[in-house]
């Protein structure tokens, strides 16, 4: 999406951009939200009928005047809110909050960048009950307009906790009863039965890389996916956000 005057302020203050139908209408249901101003199409002006209880600045514009703010539909689907960032708690503060005696799954994301995975696990995370999203603050996005796009929704409900440093903060998290589990296509033996704590960390690593060798020896436990193999099928891996999808529905089922 093009540069314009409202990209401008996606870094400054609290303000944020969210575009998408979904993303859209989580942030405008999330009651910790106070919104600025909704932008949309002409086609679009039903959408605008059914929140205009809750955001009272809405703007329909033509197709040529959207375009020009924020390029074509294809991406925005034609629909884009103005709205101010809510307060999040830290890691620690949330930690801090939780019932020692509640269980809780987290994911810590070992230098994985691509906003369109992140976002999808997120959506995993929503549906399974994982509390939060742990990431290295130099090398992982920040909630950005594309990432709230591929989140869905997500984004509102599911913590994201950028740290400065992971492999301390999931040791930090041992302190607080968390067991680690590193999840590694490179092993050589495959896990068959998980037996996850009652608080677990699951942790991944970028797709090809993998973990890095300092934060995969803070893992407690290394944990290889079972896949069928076959000769005229030539994967040895999941993607990092089907991966996480399955580890989260294991520990959810458990």
């Amino acid at each position: 999406m093009p540069k314009n005057k409202y990209q401008k302020s996606l870094n400054t203050g609290k303000i944020q951009m969210i575009y998408g139908m979904h993303a859209v209408k989580a942030a405008l249901l999330n009651t910790k939200r106070v919104h600025d101003e909704l932008h949309i199409t002409q086609n679009n002006h039903e959408f605008a009928d059914n929140y205009k209880s809750i955001i009272k600045k809405i703007t329909i514009l033509d197709q040529k005047e959207f375009k020009k703010l924020y390029g074509g539909e294809k991406s925005t689907q034609g629909i884009v809110l103005k709205t101010n960032d809510f307060e999040r708690p830290s890691l620690l503060q949330f930690v801090k909050n939780e019932n020692v005696y509640d269980r809780s799954v987290l994911l810590a994301l070992d230098q994985i960048t691509d906003p369109q995975n992140i976002g999808s696990i997120m959506r995993s995370c929503a549906l399974f009950n994982c509390k939060g999203i742990i990431v290295a603050k130099d090398n992982a996005p920040d909630l950005t307009p594309s990432l709230y796009k591929a989140a869905s929704g997500a984004a509102e409900i599911v913590n994201y906790f950028r740290v400065t440093n992971l492999k301390r903060s999931i040791s930090e998290l041992k302190k607080y009863g968390y067991w680690a589990y590193g999840f590694d296509s490179s092993e050589n033996k495959d896990s068959f039965d998980i037996n996850f704590t009652k608080k677990s960390i699951l942790v991944f690593g970028s797709e090809g890389k993998g973990m890095r060798d300092l934060v995969k020896k803070e893992c407690d436990e290394i944990i290889k996916l079972k896949m069928h193999q076959n000769k005229y099928f030539q994967i040895d891996s999941l993607n990092v956000s089907n991966a996480a999808t399955i580890a989260l529905y294991e520990f959810f089922k458990s």
